[in-house]
């Protein structure tokens, strides 16, 4: 199941989960939770951020996962049961302070969500991301894994390698492989 949303794209059902996770990182309290270095994971962003883009998608299993921008923190997730209409509290999954760029893809693989995401100073205006990322949630989606790849165009799609357990992000001849044991590996270029 693929999931893609472009700026200036058609409308989607998101709009609630947008709004939602707009009001929880806006009204959230200040400096509660980890703070996250690069590819770290904290558990709420600050006070003063606010969405730029979002994307949700519905698991095989009933859950939904939604994936935001938030300005000033980075990429954002929620999470709800099957079911339910209450979301978990937000995640950051990857801080950074760069622009956001035009999309964020998430796809499932049998319960493991990846995500793609870029940044960049003026990425939303067309200019190639400096900061690419590759996300992969697993089992209740407490746990993220996050990859940064600097000054590359990011990754276009994301593959399962037979299941669920190994995923493969790809660009052209340049690929990341992701293992549930061993989590990303080096980014490698493939020639042919």
């Amino acid at each position: 199941m693929r999931n893609t949303l472009m700026r200036g794209g058609r409308p989607r059902a998101l709009a609630g989960v947008v709004l939602l996770l707009g009001g929880a990182v806006a009204c959230g309290p200040s400096g509660a939770g980890g703070e996250a270095g690069a590819g770290g994971a904290s558990s709420t962003p600050s006070a003063t951020t606010s969405v730029r883009f979002g994307e949700e998608i519905e698991l095989s299993d009933g859950r939904h996962v939604g994936v935001s921008y938030a300005a000033g923190s980075g990429l954002v997730e929620q999470h709800r049961d099957a079911g339910t209409d209450e979301w978990s509290k937000p995640r950051v999954v990857y801080r950074t302070m760069a622009d956001a760029c035009q999309s964020i893809t998430l796809e499932e693989f049998d319960g493991t969500v990846a995500v793609i995401a870029d940044w960049g100073y003026y990425c939303a205006d067309g200019e190639p991301p400096e900061e690419s990322i590759a996300a992969v949630g697993t089992g209740d989606l407490s746990r993220w894994d996050a990859k940064l790849t600097k000054a590359f165009d990011g990754w276009e799609k994301a593959t399962a390698e037979g299941d669920s357990r190994h995923l493969r992000f790809t660009n052209g001849s340049t690929r990341l492989r992701w293992s549930r044991a061993e989590g990303f590996g080096q980014v490698e270029e493939t020639y042919r």
